[in-house]
């Protein structure tokens, strides 16, 4: 259920007298004996008092890469940090929610851009790697962009935060990094699947972040994003499919596209700020 706001933990202090974490901000939730603050946008948690040693446990994850254009690479998903212990004590600490970066926008082969960083105190999530483009080269980033037919090099990842995107090969894009698995490569009109994400439980349910992009295509059909919202690459089949936004607030990389969506389609997904402790 939604809380107002409070969410206290009670743990036992060296004189055996129960000493409550109390914190706000975010939208906060309980589930399985915890206390969930959910940031979906910026703001600040705040601990109004705390124990000694108190910690958390705290998921953060960046913004997804945009995709690229012209049988471009997929979006790089963003990073994904996750501890089961973070220190706390009673103090405002700012969350930066990572906005995703936006697909390549034009024939002239504009770049995409590379997703923003998610921020929890200590806990920096990178933003994701963009995908290859006609005339630029992927980048990398929490995980790593797609290479492109044109541009065919692929980003790398950020140890502990997600993995490599793919190179690209003849007539195909390459699927973006996802948070547990380098993307597919995409030569000769196969498919450049986005890296898939990780699962975690700290929301109470398991959820998936971290997927990347896939790949835009010479084939008859769409390549898949990575699970955990990587967004679908397009193909070059008229009137057939086109790329897709990663999933806000997963970290999802855009799909690439095959010629251009217009910088309607393709572009990353949000990030997402999590912490837990015990009610």
């Amino acid at each position: 259920m939604i809380g107002l706001g409070i969410g206290v933990a009670r743990r036992p202090s060296s004189g055996g007298i129960a000493v409550p974490i109390i914190a706000t901000g975010g939208t906060i939730t309980y589930s399985g004996g915890r206390t969930i603050h959910t940031f979906t946008s910026s703001g600040t948690f705040t601990v109004t008092s705390a124990p000694v040693g108190a910690t958390v446990e705290a998921l953060v994850v960046a913004g997804g890469g945009g995709g690229g254009n012209y049988a471009g690479g997929g979006g790089g998903a963003g990073g994904v940090l996750y501890t089961a212990a973070k220190s706390i004590s009673a103090s405002a600490y700012a969350i930066t929610i990572g906005s995703g970066g936006t697909a390549a926008s034009n024939p002239s082969g504009a770049s995409a851009t590379n997703g923003n960083n998610s921020v929890f105190d200590t806990l920096t999530a990178i933003g994701g790697g963009k995908g290859a483009g006609l005339n630029n080269a992927a980048n990398s980033g929490g995980s790593g962009g797609g290479g492109g037919a044109f541009t065919q090099a692929n980003g790398s990842g950020t140890s502990g935060q997600g993995f490599a995107g793919a190179a690209s090969g003849n007539n195909g894009g390459g699927g973006g990094g996802g948070a547990s698995q380098v993307g597919t490569q995409g030569p000769n009109q196969s498919n450049g699947k986005g890296g898939d994400g990780s699962s975690y439980s700290i929301s109470g349910t398991s959820v998936t972040y971290g997927g990347g992009g896939g790949g835009g295509v010479g084939a008859p059909s769409a390549t898949s994003g990575g699970s955990g919202g990587g967004g679908n690459g397009s193909s070059n089949e008229a009137g057939g499919f086109l790329a897709t936004n990663g999933t806000a607030n997963s970290g999802g990389g855009g799909g690439g596209t095959w010629f251009i969506d217009g910088n309607t389609r393709g572009n990353g997904g949000s990030g997402i700020v999590i912490i837990s402790y015990p009610t």
